[in-house]
């Protein structure tokens, strides 16, 4: 009885998406709810390196959007996916609805790269991609507040991972990106 239990919820969990971090060997496993409503499927971007960063519209890093932005503007054509992951678990620093952040995006930091829904990046009800990430490279940092990156590498395997402090446009975080750029995925 209690082997049919434990295997009911397991299929239960994997249903819902709760067990896909264990499993998924890359990041293309994983989806996001789109800010605008549908589905922002990663392996939509498989050949692509993306960044993705949890977001707040009322931190002291949020001034990082403009560098976020002009990262995306300089790489967006040679294949960079910059996605923005709106979080509260810091401060409740981004309390606001869907439509508030991302006019917030728009109209103050003119931010046109993709941005999810207010997405768990950290403890209960953490989004799968965050405990994958959090799993799959344990040498590298976890998000301890907003603005937190990492750079998933055009074959999905995440690629490195950059601090709260970290500017999008620093030589570390374009070096990475480029690097990523230039790798062949076939």
């Amino acid at each position: 009885m209690r082997n049919r239990f434990t295997l009911f919820i397991a299929t239960v969990m994997t249903a819902a998406g709760l067990g896909g971090a264990a499993k998924a060997e890359t990041a293309h496993h994983f989806t996001f709810k789109s800010i605008e409503g549908g589905t922002l499927p990663l392996k939509a971007w498989v050949g692509k390196p993306i960044l993705v960063v949890n977001t707040a519209s009322r931190c002291g890093f949020t001034p990082q959007y403009e560098g976020l932005q002009a990262l995306w503007e300089r790489y967006r054509d040679q294949g960079l996916v910059v996605l923005g992951v709106p979080s509260n678990d810091f401060g409740g620093q981004e309390p606001g609805t869907a439509t508030e952040i991302k006019d917030f995006c728009e109209t103050t930091f003119s931010v046109d790269f993709p941005l999810t829904e207010k997405t768990v990046v950290k403890g209960e009800g953490i989004h799968p991609f965050y405990a994958w990430a959090r799993d799959s490279r344990t040498d590298l940092p976890t998000p301890s507040w907003n603005f937190h990156k990492y750079l998933i590498a055009p074959d999905g395997s995440l690629a490195g991972a950059f601090a709260t402090a970290t500017d999008p446009l620093s030589p570390q975080v374009t070096k990475a990106v480029e690097d990523a750029l230039n790798r062949n995925v076939k």
